[in-house]
């Protein structure tokens, strides 16, 4: 399996990151490798870019959720800090697809399995989730499929 490219780049950002004292950027850094490590022990593998994005996909999540249960809890210095991880996160990922474009995947999805209630969300979620990991959020994706399938 080739060496993600992804992951070298983060590597390589970590090493500027160091170079230029931003604590900050570096702590960020050094968890998203902790996280890559964490998988290639665990699974013994070495990571696919496909892999990294989707580490990156789950820990953009997590600080999303994080950031929804600080301000309930009225935690305003933790948003800020998880919302500085997020933008270093994002950083790595690929573009962000417009409503535009998610909304389209969608439509070609549905015709694609052709789904007609939500026993066949599962279906249109595996056409989808390998075009938009990474690209759109998926929780919102799927918010939006159930807006269009019938019970």
């Amino acid at each position: 399996m080739p060496e993600s490219t992804i992951k070298s780049k983060i590597t390589e950002d970590m090493k500027n990151a160091m170079r230029s004292q931003d604590k900050e950027r570096l702590g960020t850094i050094r968890l998203i490798l902790a996280a890559f490590k964490q998988r290639e022990v665990d699974e013994r593998i070495s990571l696919t870019d496909e892999q990294v994005l989707s580490i990156l996909d789950k820990m953009l999540k997590q600080r999303r959720e994080s950031i929804a249960q600080y301000q309930a809890g009225n935690r305003l210095d933790l948003v800020e800090k998880e919302e500085k991880e997020i933008n270093v996160i994002q950083g790595y990922l690929p573009a962000q697809l417009s409503d535009t474009e998610v909304n389209m995947l969608i439509d070609a999805a549905l015709k694609e399995s052709n789904a007609t209630s939500m026993r066949d969300m599962g279906k249109v979620m595996g056409i989808l989730k390998p075009k938009l990991q990474g690209r759109a959020d998926i929780a919102t994706v799927s918010a939006r499929i159930k807006e269009r399938l019938p019970l």
